[in-house]
């Protein structure tokens, strides 16, 4: 049996959930609590999230471990990828996750259950944000540049089951991605981009954060 160490927050962690979701593999998830660094150092020599252990080994980075699972039997990411997936998923990178991560520290994560584990969280990402509380009080105009965004996305989607028409890793990138908007209140999805998160949450087996968004 796999078992995939993870936080549920971690659009890491989703990368690699999603290929034992697509695949229809059976695995054990452990989420650790966010201030425990002597569970993964020792799974692995740092504290990173994802790591799969399989028969007492240990694996981290989560496209390594896409690979290893998708290379169990036929692969199923064989799909071209396309560089303008790519250039959003780096346009988008800075405005999400500034946007996120404080959202991310107040909402009901099983990582952040312990006060320790939340404040290790705010502690160590406020350092790249600044404090979150400013951030949160930024209202609706600070996300208008994601929704551009989203907007931009709408026609680079082909297909509801896969972004480029078949699967590839850009779908493992692109809704780890939409999985993590999916926690900000108040964005607008495209038809295009509904259909393609729904579909995808559907597929690997994750649910969207849009019941607890921010």
């Amino acid at each position: 049996m796999y078992k995939l160490f993870v936080y549920d927050h971690c659009p890491f962690c989703i990368k690699a959930r999603m290929i034992f979701g697509l695949r229809h593999v059976p695995f054990d998830l452990v989420i650790l609590q966010n201030n425990d660094e002597a569970t993964p150092k020792r799974m692995i020599g740092q504290k990173m999230v994802p790591i799969l252990e399989e028969n007492g080994h240990f694996m981290g980075e989560s496209m390594d471990i896409v690979a290893h699972i998708d290379g169990l039997g036929t692969p199923l990411l064989t799909g071209p990828t396309n560089p303008a997936i790519s250039d959003w998923l780096k346009r988008s990178n800075s405005a999400l996750y500034r946007q996120f991560l404080p959202r991310a520290a107040c909402a009901p994560f099983p990582e952040f259950s312990t006060t320790a584990g939340r404040a290790y969280f705010v502690r160590t990402k406020e350092r790249s944000t600044g404090a979150f509380s400013d951030i949160l009080s930024e209202g609706a105009a600070a996300l208008e540049p994601l929704n551009a965004l989203l907007q931009d996305l709408a026609p680079l989607v082909q297909s509801p089951e896969a972004v480029n028409g078949q699967l590839s890793t850009d779908d493992i990138h692109l809704f780890a991605q939409l999985h993590s908007l999916s926690l900000i209140a108040g964005l607008t999805y495209p038809v295009t981009v509904e259909a393609y998160r729904q579909t995808m949450s559907k597929r690997c087996g994750i649910s969207l954060l849009d019941d607890i968004a921010i």
